[in-house]
């Protein structure tokens, strides 16, 4: 059947070796081998890849070029690399991988200008802007870095018109309160900040179905990102990979050509 044209994009977390999912940043649990993983969403056709490695920095404080140049060398689709990457260097040499896009996130915010040279020297559709955000003991909407653990005091449309400013191509917005939970995604948040810029967003935090899509896309999202709905199945939440059903696309289908 003909697929739709919005992007449905499957991300994974790359912790050490191995891939796992988290709950509101925490609590990794273990899903499986990347590239085992990677060859299994080949076959179910996904539009796009987000790979991000959380490993913490105490373990390994640059990318694993080498595991990634064996996953991008098995993925077929459009891949798009995050984590650790604070040099232009570094950029440089996983684009050469075959990665296709690459994620900045805390070095994004710390050093703008880092930012700004990385979107001059290989081209806005080259680099996505991540933006984590999520409530403080106040209840004050606030970006965090250092994979949920450090508060920037920044706001969400401080940082995303910040990103805009310094010329990234698209900006992951990651809910950080909703990672995990399946309770659906930040839709205030994404018509806010989505509407207040040119930039195209990608809704990532909280999806737990096909509706959830459609919602967030209708609230100004250009694409859509999840986890744990690809990844996991049941009450339970037992490790299977999955992608769309033809019964999913044909919901997604109907609500493009409304």
């Amino acid at each position: 059947m003909n697929r739709w044209r919005k992007r449905i994009i499957p991300v994974l977390l790359l912790h050490g070796e191995g891939l796992v999912k988290t709950i509101n940043f925490k609590s990794p649990k273990y899903i499986g081998d990347a590239v085992n993983s990677v060859k299994i969403f080949n076959d179910k056709e996904v539009d796009e890849l987000a790979l991000i490695d959380i490993t913490p920095l105490d373990s390994r404080s640059v990318p694993n070029f080498k595991l990634l140049k064996e996953i991008s060398s098995e993925c077929f689709c459009p891949l798009s690399y995050g984590g650790k990457v604070r040099s232009i260097e570094q950029i440089r040499k996983i684009l050469g991988i075959g990665v296709e896009k690459v994620i900045i996130n805390s070095a994004a915010i710390e050093d703008p200008d880092f930012l700004i040279s990385a979107c001059m020297k290989f081209g806005s559709s080259t680099i996505v802007g991540s933006i984590d955000f999520r409530r403080d003991i106040f209840g004050r909407q606030r970006v965090y870095t250092s994979n949920g653990r450090k508060n920037t005091d920044k706001t969400p449309m401080e940082v995303i018109t910040l990103f805009e400013k310094c010329g990234v191509g698209e900006i992951l917005l990651n809910s950080i309160d909703r990672d995990g939970t399946r309770k659906g995604f930040d839709l205030e948040t994404i018509n806010t900040l989505s509407n207040s810029v040119k930039v195209p967003v990608i809704a990532c935090g909280g999806a737990n179905s096909v509706d959830d899509f459609i919602l967030a896309l209708k609230n100004g999202a250009s694409a859509v990102a999840a986890g744990t709905k690809f990844v996991f199945t049941g009450k339970h939440n037992a490790v299977l990979i999955t992608y769309l059903s033809d019964d999913e696309n044909k919901k997604l289908l109907k609500y493009e050509y409304q």
